[in-house]
């Protein structure tokens, strides 16, 4: 036998001491299609257009390809998402926007502790994914989470068209919804309704407005709160919206409806306002709802 026969042969993909000195010797990125700064690449173009908010896109967004996407940590913790705050910009440019990224949380977390008063009547069509939704399995759970952000963002493009006030919803990537930034250019994000004490007189009124709208259109907020409305430069702005509510296709409809209205009217009942009635606003409502004659 050859005597280089003897040699133990090689795999055929081992390496040979050239490849161990080169690899040894030469600088290897840890990701080599990474951006050249930031934390990822945008994400601008992993989302389809049925993905994107409403056009025209804002003048601010930036959609530029070679953008990359910068994290700035949590703005916002919660039991179902937490919201991230990130910076989309051009390297080397100054184009830059600030972003709110929600990001629903994954599988192995509780999701929606109240969640079954909401997806009723989100049924989908596949009897398997109903029954995993319904036995809450790991399965289920990723997949309500995934109802959830879709839901989420379609309201807020629906509500946006409609002239609410809500974030613009930039675009939807799995369980992650990128959303206009309400807050400072510097990254300080606006207060909630909860701890704000001036211009209540205006405030009552921007809401009372969003309210009527989304009743004519037959919603709800269904969760609303002075804890997820923010106030902006005197602004009202309604966010959380993954678990708005048909009030006309919900059996519990119009209870939803009139807990959105007792509790912001109850807040503001409290801080004096005078014409801040929960029976009251609940019964406008239902009324431009078309729930009472």
């Amino acid at each position: 036998m050859p005597k280089h026969s003897q040699h133990r042969r090689r795999g055929k993909h081992a390496l040979d001491a050239d490849d161990v000195e080169w690899l040894e010797t030469t600088a290897v990125p840890d990701t080599f299609d990474g951006p050249p700064e930031g934390d990822r690449w945008s994400t601008w173009d992993q989302s389809t257009p049925t993905e994107k908010g409403p056009r025209p896109h804002p003048d601010w967004l930036v959609t530029e390809l070679a953008a990359v996407d910068t994290e700035h940590g949590v703005l916002k913790t919660g039991k179902e998402a937490d919201v991230h705050l990130i910076s989309r910009g051009v390297p080397g440019t100054d184009r830059v926007c600030l972003l709110a990224a929600k990001r629903y949380r994954s599988s192995e977390h509780r999701l929606f502790h109240r969640d079954a008063g909401y997806l009723e009547g989100r049924r989908t069509h596949d009897n398997r994914m109903n029954r995993a939704m319904a036995n809450r399995t790991a399965f289920g759970r990723q997949a309500i989470a995934g109802q959830w952000a879709v839901a989420e963002f379609s309201a807020l493009c629906r509500l946006w068209e409609l002239g609410v006030p809500v974030p613009y919803p930039v675009q939807i990537v799995g369980t992650e919804i990128l959303q206009e930034f309400i807050g400072t250019p510097d990254g300080y994000a606006a207060p909630r309704l909860a701890q704000v004490s001036d211009g209540l007189d205006s405030l009552w009124e921007q809401l009372v407005a969003a309210m009527v709208t989304l009743a004519r259109e037959g919603l709800a907020h269904g969760d609303l709160s002075p804890y997820n409305l923010l106030v902006h430069d005197g602004r009202l702005v309604i966010i959380d919206l993954p678990q708005i509510v048909d009030v006309i296709a919900h059996p519990a409809g119009p209870s939803f409806l009139d807990r959105d209205a007792r509790n912001v009217a109850t807040w503001f009942a409290a801080k004096g306002h005078p014409t801040a009635a929960p029976d009251t606003l609940a019964t406008l409502l239902r009324h431009e709802a078309r729930l009472t004659d």
